[in-house]
C-alpha cells in the first residue's frame, strides 16, 4: 500500500523594513505580496522599496514563524526596551495566529458550557450579590428611573402570549404566596393595585 505524501507548501518568507541608515525597524512573516502591505494595527512599510528586504524565502509556515521569532529576539523591541524594532509582539502570531486564536476561543466557549462554567449554578448563597443590600441613595436612583415607565400594549401582549399555558410549580406558588402575605390588593373590576389604602370609590379589597 502506497501512503500518499503530504505536500508542504514552501511559499512563506520573512522580511524586514529598514530605516535610512539600513537598520531594521520591523520584522515580519508573510506570503505572496504581504511584504508590501500594511495590515491592521501594523507598522507602515517604507515608501522607498529598496528599504524593504527579504530575509529568508521558500519556507514552510512553521519555519517562517520560527525565523520571525528569532529575528525579533535578536534585534529586540523598542516598547520593551530590549532593542530597535517597532514590533508589538514577539512574532509567531500574524494571520495564521489569528485563526488559531479563534479556534481557541471556540474550544474555550464549549468547555465553559453548562456545569463546566465556573459561574454555573451560583445562585442564592453562592452569588456574589448574596447578602448585599443597596444603600438608600442607590434605591432612590432606581426608583427615580422606574417612575413614569410604562410598557407598551404590544409588549404586554407579547408577555401575555408568552405566559399562556404556563403552569406554576407548587414551589413557585408557595414563594408568591409568601411574598404577598400582609399585602392588600384593591380591584375595581378593571384594574388592580397593590397599596395599603383604598384608592377610592368603586374599589374593593381583593386579589388580581
Amino acid at each position: 500500500m502506497v501512503v500518499p505524501s503530504i505536500r508542504v507548501e514552501m511559499i512563506y518568507y520573512t522580511y524586514a523594513y529598514l530605516r535610512e541608515d539600513r537598520t531594521p525597524y520591523y520584522i515580519g512573516k508573510g506570503e505572496k505580496g504581504r511584504i508590501y502591505k500594511k495590515g491592521k494595527n501594523e507598522i507602515k512599510p517604507p515608501k522607498d522599496k529598496s528599504r524593504i528586504i527579504f530575509l529568508k524565502q521558500n519556507l514552510t509556515e512553521e519555519e517562517a514563524f520560527k525565523h520571525e521569532v528569532y529575528m525579533i529576539a535578536v534585534f529586540g523591541r523598542k516598547d520593551l526596551g530590549t532593542g530597535i524594532l517597532h514590533n508589538r509582539t514577539d512574532g509567531g502570531d500574524g494571520a495564521s495566529g489569528a485563526v488559531r486564536n479563534e479556534e481557541f476561543k471556540k474550544k474555550l466557549s464549549e468547555a465553559n458550557k453548562g456545569n463546566n462554567n465556573p459561574n454555573y449554578g451560583k445562585m442564592g448563597k453562592d452569588s456574589h450579590r448574596y447578602g448585599k443590600k443597596h444603600n438608600q441613595e442607590t434605591k432612590d436612583k432606581i426608583s427615580k428611573k422606574k417612575k413614569g415607565k410604562t410598557h407598551s400594549k404590544e409588549f404586554k401582549q407579547k408577555i401575555s402570549v408568552a405566559n399562556k399555558g404556563k403552569i406554576l410549580s407548587e414551589e413557585t406558588k408557595r414563594k408568591i404566596s409568601e411574598a404577598h402575605k400582609g399585602k392588600k390588593w384593591w380591584n375595581d373590576g378593571k384594574n388592580s393595585k397593590l397599596i395599603k389604602e383604598c384608592p377610592g370609590n368603586g374599589w374593593i379589597l381583593g386579589r388580581i
